[in-house]
């Protein structure tokens, strides 16, 4: 079986693509800002993208054990049974490294911002605490609103984000459940083909022994027979020959 009709390679190929696929989204997403919004969108996208090559990599390594187990009947040698196992284990190193980097990061964001959402709170209580004068009373009636207007564009842009995350882990999800049922007709294709060898097997076997037993028989009557038994068949045989050969030309 060449590579390019290998369910192995078929499955390979796809996951090397989005395996590259990720590393471009990992290099955009190093570009921008730390606390920007695009930012986080892209960490859980990563991370769910790790989670489902992974995945797919374990259903290969399934799938080299079992045909490590019989590799003649899956035409594979141990070289090459090797060589899977090294691309499956650096693919997956791959993913661990990434999803380690893109968590350190996220936990890192999150401490600033805890720490830049306190002072935020302290320097609020510090305003709410100032007193109600004739010279502070118009500065805290123009900020409440204003605080207002951010909390508000502030909660729509996280529920905006939401929404987008939630459409990308829904085409994740289909995207995994497309490489899940090409998993399985790999799986069904190996099985039949097995099944198939199985037949092919044994019908080779009958037909073995039947001309085994034929041989047998023509032995037999050759010896019976002698050396005029012999010509005389062959006399025989050669009129019905030509009989059957009329016969075709003239009907």
């Amino acid at each position: 079986m060449s590579a390019a009709e290998d369910p192995f390679y078929i499955v390979k190929e796809e996951i090397q693509d989005s395996v590259d696929k990720l590393q471009a989204t990992f290099r955009r997403y190093e570009q921008l800002l730390p606390r920007s919004g695009e930012r986080g969108r892209l960490a859980n996208e990563l991370l769910a993208g790790c989670e489902s090559i992974e995945w797919q990599v374990d259903e290969l390594d399934r799938a080299i054990a079992v045909a490590e187990k019989d590799p003649v009947r899956f035409s594979i040698d141990e070289v090459e049974l090797e060589k899977r196992r090294r691309w499956t284990a650096s693919t997956r190193n791959q993913m661990e490294k990434l999803r380690k980097t893109v968590k350190a990061d996220m936990e890192k964001s999150l401490g600033q911002n805890y720490s830049a959402n306190i002072r935020s709170n302290g320097t609020r209580r510090e305003l709410l605490r100032l007193p109600n004068d004739h010279t502070g009373a118009k500065p805290n009636q123009a900020m409440n609103p204003d605080n207002d207007d951010f909390i508000t564009s502030e909660t729509d842009r996280q529920v905006l984000l939401i929404k987008e995350q939630d459409q990308e882990l829904d085409e994740l999800s289909a995207s995994v459940e497309r490489l899940g049922g090409v998993g399985l007709t790999i799986h069904e294709e190996l099985m039949g083909q097995e099944k198939l060898l199985e037949e092919l097997d044994q019908d080779m076997d009958k037909t073995s022994n039947r001309l085994d037993f034929v041989q047998r028989k023509v032995g037999l009557v050759m010896k019976k027979a002698g050396a005029k038994g012999q010509i005389m068949m062959i006399v025989f045989l050669v009129i019905l020959f030509m009989v059957l050969v009329l016969l075709v030309f003239y009907t």
